[in-house]
C-alpha cells in the first residue's frame, strides 16, 4: 500500500487491476487531449459499484483502492462504449457521490466528492441523460444507445453486429402510443397488416410476419398478451431486424424478420409520480398512472406501477373500444445480487372489430376511397383478457461471471364473435357468416445462463451459456351461424347470431421449445475488431387433439443452428459489421379460409446474411445495412382453397436509418427501406420471378421535431410514412397502389408550482386519406387487405409531481 494512502484505508480491501482506454470527466481537472489516445471499448454490466469498478479498473490496467464502506450497497448502471480512463471511471460513479483521486502513475484511490462540487463533462460520443434501465439517452431522447441482446446481454448500438433500434418511454409518451402498433410508425422495417380497430395487432419485418406471440417481455417469449400490447408498461422497446434465433431462441409464432422486446419500467432514485389525462377521436377518454418509489438503505428496493383506463368510440361507425391495464413492478439491487419482478393484468373489450378484406379469384382489388362505413357488423365483438408475470435474476458469482435467468408464465381467455369479409365481385358483395370464437391459452417460459469475461493473451472473450424452455397449450373452440348478404361500400346490418348451424370441433395443441445456446465474442486490437460465433441446439415439438383425437400433423423436431457476427471500428466515429444468423422456426398453421383448417406444418429454416455501417456524429446517428433473407413461401391456392407450401422466397434488401438531433433544437427519427423480394421453385415454376406478395419495395418513415426558439417548451412536430404498391397473390394479378400519411403535432412543458406539465396534441393521417395499408403478409396464413385509420385526433396532459 503506498505510504500516500491515509491510515485509515491501510486495513481496507484494496481492489487492483489493470486497464488502456482514453478521455476524462471527473471532477479533477483533466485534459481530454491526454486521454485521447488510450480510448478503447468496454462492456462493464450493470450491477453493484463495487463490481463495476472492479472489472474496469483490471480491464484497464489501472491500480484502484477502495474502503469498502463507500460502495456498499450501491449500484451502477455500467457502461458499453469508447471510453476513456477517467472518462470511463466518471460514468460508473455518476450520482454516487463519489470521485476518484490520483495518487500516482496509473494509481487511483476513491475518495467522497467534495461538498459542492459538480462533475464537469467534457463533450464526448455518448450525449443525453442515463435512464436507470436503459443506459445512454441518445441525442434527442427518442432513442436509447443501449438494447437488450438475450444471449449477448445489453450492447452500445455501435458494437453490435445487428441492425437494431431501441425506442425510449420518452418516444412512447410524445407519439402518444397507446399500443406497438403506434410505436412502429416510426419504422421504416417495420409495418402493421392488421387494421387498428382490429381484433388483433400483427406486423412484417423485413417483410416477414411477426405475431405479438413473439414479442418478448424482458427477454421472455409468450409473456405478454397475444392480441394487443399496451404501451404504457414499456421503458423502451428493442427492435431487431434479421432472424434472432441464437440471442433469444426459437419465438412461439416462429418469426424470422426481426424480433422486438419490451423491457418493463423500473423505480429510478427520483420518485416519480405522473399522472396523465387523454383522449383519441372519435370520444375515446382515459387516464393513466405512472408511480415509482425507491426505499431501504442505499434505495435497494424499488417499487413502479402503470394503470391505464381509456374507453370509448373510435372514428369508425358503431365500433368502440375499452382498455384497462395494471402493471406492477419491484425489484431489489443488492452488491452482486439483482432481482426482479413484473405482475400485469390486461383486459381489452373491442365492439365491431374490423377484419382484413380477403379478395376472391373472381373481384378485383376494391376502391379502399369509396369505403366510408364500418363494414364489421355492429353485433361482432372481441373480448380479450391477459394475466401474466416474471421474475428475474442476476448474481455476480465474482468480477468475472455473472449467472442469470428468468421465469414468466400468461393466462389468458379471448372470446370473439366476428365474420369473415370476402369480397365476391367488383361491386364488394361479400357474405357475413357470423363465427363464436374462443381461445384459452397457458405459457410457462424459462431461461437460465452464464455469462464469463477474461482474457487469453490480447484476445478478451466473453461467453455466454444459456438454455430456454418454452410451454404453451391452447384451446380453440366455437360455432358458425346462419350466412348473410352485406357489402364493402354499403353494409348491412344483419341480425344478431343465436342459434348455431354447426358446431367447431374442439382443437387443443401443445407446444414444447427448448434450446441451448453457446457464444464466445472475441475482441482483437484493444477490442476494435469484435468476433461473435455462437451456435443454439433447438428442439421443436408440437402436439394437437381435435374432440380428444390426436391428429396426425404433429412433428419432434430438433437442429443445431449456426450464427455469428463480424463488427470492426474502423475509427471512433465508423463501425462497420457483416453477420450470418440462421434459425429454425415453427411451422405454419392453416388459417380458418382455408379448407384444411388448422393443418400444422413441419418446423422450417430460415437464413440471414447482412453487412452494414453505422456512423455515430455524436448529436445524431445513422445506420446502413444491406441484407438477405431466405425462407419458404406459403400460400392458399386460389382453385383448391389447400394452405401450404410453395416454393420459397428470398427478400434482397437495403436500409437506412437516422435518428438524434443534427440541428440544436431540431431531431429526427426515420428511414428507408428497399427490399427485392422474389419466389423461386414454385410449384411447375408457375410463379418463379415473381415478386412476393404483401411486400412493398420502398418503406419510408421519417419524423422531425423542431423547439420553437422562441417559445420556451414549445415542440412542433410532424411525420411522413410512404409505402409502394405490394400484390395480393403469388400471381401478381391483384395489386394495392402506393400510400402516404402525414402526420403533424405540437407539445408544450411549462412548470406551475414546482409540478412539471406537458401537454400534447397529435392529428394522424391528417388529410384523411383512405387506402389500403398493407396487403397482408407474404408468410402469413390469413392475407387480406388493411383499410387505413381515418383521420385520427389525439390530446394528453401530463402532470408530473
Amino acid at each position: 500500500m503506498p505510504a500516500v494512502f491515509p491510515s485509515r484505508l491501510r486495513p481496507l480491501l484494496q481492489l487492483s487491476f489493470m486497464l488502456s482506454l482514453s478521455a476524462s470527466p471527473l471532477l479533477i481537472p483533466v485534459s481530454w487531449a491526454d486521454d485521447a489516445a488510450a480510448r478503447r471499448s468496454y462492456q462493464v454490466p450493470a450491477g453493484s459499484l463495487s463490481a463495476a469498478l472492479t472489472r474496469f479498473a483490471g480491464l484497464s490496467g489501472v491500480n484502484l483502492s477502495v474502503d469498502p464502506a463507500l460502495v456498499s450497497g450501491r449500484s451502477s448502471q455500467g457502461l458499453s462504449g469508447e471510453y476513456g480512463v477517467e472518462e470511463g471511471f466518471a460514468r460508473l460513479l455518476a450520482g454516487s457521490g463519489l470521485q476518484l483521486q490520483p495518487v500516482g502513475e496509473g494509481a487511483y484511490i476513491l475518495v467522497p466528492a467534495a461538498e459542492g462540487s459538480s462533475l464537469q463533462l467534457a463533450p464526448t460520443s455518448i450525449l443525453g441523460a442515463n435512464d436507470e434501465t436503459g443506459g445512454d439517452v441518445y441525442a434527442g431522447g427518442q432513442v436509447a444507445r443501449r438494447g437488450s441482446q438475450g444471449l449477448l446481454g445489453s450492447r452500445d448500438f455501435m458494437e453490435t453486429p445487428f441492425s437494431m433500434t431501441t425506442y425510449t418511454s420518452e418516444a412512447v409518451k410524445n407519439q402518444q402510443a397507446r399500443t406497438l402498433g403506434d410505436l412502429i410508425a416510426s419504422d421504416p422495417s417495420v409495418r402493421a397488416t392488421n387494421p387498428a380497430g382490429g381484433r388483433y395487432e400483427q406486423f412484417t419485418i423485413r417483410g416477414f410476419s411477426l405475431f405479438n406471440s413473439d414479442v418478448a417481455y424482458n427477454g421472455l417469449y409468450g409473456v405478454l398478451p397475444t392480441y394487443t400490447i399496451d404501451m404504457e408498461m414499456a421503458d423502451r422497446v428493442d427492435i431487431l431486424k434479421g432472424p434472432t434465433q441464437l440471442i433469444n431462441g426459437i419465438s412461439p409464432r416462429g418469426s424470422v424478420g426481426g424480433g422486438i422486446n419490451v423491457v418493463p419500467k423500473r423505480a429510478t432514485d427520483k420518485p416519480i409520480t405522473s399522472l396523465t389525462a387523454n383522449y383519441a377521436s372519435n370520444n375515446q377518454v382515459g387516464g393513466a398512472v405512472d408511480v415509482g418509489r425507491r426505499f431501504g438503505e442505499d434505495n435497494k428496493f424499488g417499487i413502479r406501477f402503470n394503470g391505464v383506463k381509456q374507453s370509448g368510440d373510435t372514428e369508425w361507425d358503431h365500433q368502440s373500444v375499452d382498455r384497462d391495464m395494471a402493471v406492477l413492478g419491484l425489484d431489489f439491487r443488492g452488491e452482486r445480487l439483482r432481482l426482479s419482478t413484473d405482475v400485469g393484468h390486461t383486459e381489452r373489450d373491442t365492439d365491431a372489430p374490423q377484419e382484413r378484406v380477403q379478395v376472391g379469384a373472381n373481384a378485383r382489388v376494391p376502391s379502399a376511397n369509396d369505403v366510408h362505413r364500418n363494414y364489421a357488423q355492429p353485433w361482432s365483438k372481441a373480448r380479450t383478457k391477459d394475466t401474466f408475470g416474471t421474475v428475474n435474476a442476476e448474481f455476480d458469482v465474482n468480477d468475472s461471471t455473472m449467472l442469470y435467468g428468468g421465469v414468466g408464465a400468461r393466462k389468458s381467455n379471448h372470446d370473439f364473435l366476428r365474420h369473415a369479409v370476402s369480397v365476391t365481385n367488383d361491386a364488394g358483395d361479400f357474405s357475413v357468416q357470423p363465427r363464436d370464437f374462443t381461445r384459452d391459452e397457458n405459457v410457462r417460459t424459462a431461461t437460465a445462463g452464464v455469462r464469463n469475461w477474461f482474457h487469453t493473451g490480447p484476445v478478451s472473450h466473453e461467453i455466454n451459456l444459456a438454455a430456454s424452455y418454452f410451454y404453451m397449450d391452447f384451446e380453440n373452440g366455437g360455432a358458425r351461424y346462419a350466412a348473410a348478404p352485406s357489402n364493402l361500400y354499403n353494409p348491412v346490418e344483419t341480425l344478431t347470431p343465436i342459434r348455431p348451424t354447426r358446431q367447431d370441433a374442439e382443437v387443443y395443441t401443445e407446444n414444447r421449445f427448448s434450446g441451448v445456446a453457446l457464444a464466445d465474442t472475441m475482441g482483437f486490437f484493444d477490442d476494435r475488431l469484435l468476433v461473435t460465433l455462437g451456435a443454439r441446439w433447438q428442439r421443436v415439438k408440437v402436439d394437437d387433439w381435435s374432440n380428444d383425437v390426436k391428429g396426425d400433423t404433429a412433428y419432434d423436431e430438433e437442429k443445431v443452428s449456426p450464427s455469428g457476427g463480424v463488427l470492426f471500428k474502423a475509427t471512433d466515429k465508423l463501425s462497420l459489421y457483416a453477420n450470418y444468423m440462421e434459425g429454425l422456426s415453427q411451422g405454419k398453421i392453416a388459417p380458418s379460409t382455408s379448407v384444411n383448417e388448422d393443418e400444422i406444418f413441419p418446423p422450417f429454416i430460415s437464413r440471414q446474411v447482412e453487412v452494414g455501417a453505422k456512423y455515430d456524429a455524436g448529436s445524431f446517428g445513422v445506420t446502413a445495412a444491406v441484407f438477405r433473407i431466405k425462407q419458404p413461401a406459403y400460400e392458399t391456392n386460389a382453385v383448391t382453397r389447400v394452405f401450404g407450401p410453395n416454393g420459397k422466397r428470398q427478400n434482397v434488401g437495403v436500409e437506412l436509418n437516422v435518428f438524434g438531433e443534427p440541428l440544436n433544437g431540431f431531431r429526427l427519427l426515420g428511414g428507408v427501406m428497399y427490399i427485392d423480394s422474389e419466389l423461386k421453385n414454385t410449384t411447375n415454376g408457375t410463379f418463379d420471378g415473381n415478386r412476393a406478395p404483401a411486400t412493398p419495395k420502398y418503406n419510408v418513415n421519417l419524423g422531425a421535431e423542431w423547439d420553437v426558439p422562441n417559445v420556451q417548451g414549445l415542440t412542433l412536430t410532424g411525420r411522413g410514412i410512404y409505402s409502394s404498391s405490394q400484390y395480393l397473390d403469388q400471381s401478381n394479378d391483384k395489386e394495392i397502389e402506393a400510400w402516404e400519411r402525414f402526420d403533424v403535432g405540437a407539445r408544450y412543458a411549462f412548470k406551475v408550482d414546482e409540478k412539471n406539465i406537458t401537454l400534447r396534441a397529435n392529428v394522424e393521417n391528417v388529410a384523411d386519406k383512405r387506402y389500403w395499408s398493407s396487403a397482408g403478409a407474404s408468410d402469413d396464413s390469413e392475407p387480406g387487405l388493411t383499410l387505413a385509420t381515418p383521420r385520427t385526433y389525439l390530446l394528453s396532459a401530463t402532470v408530473d409531481f
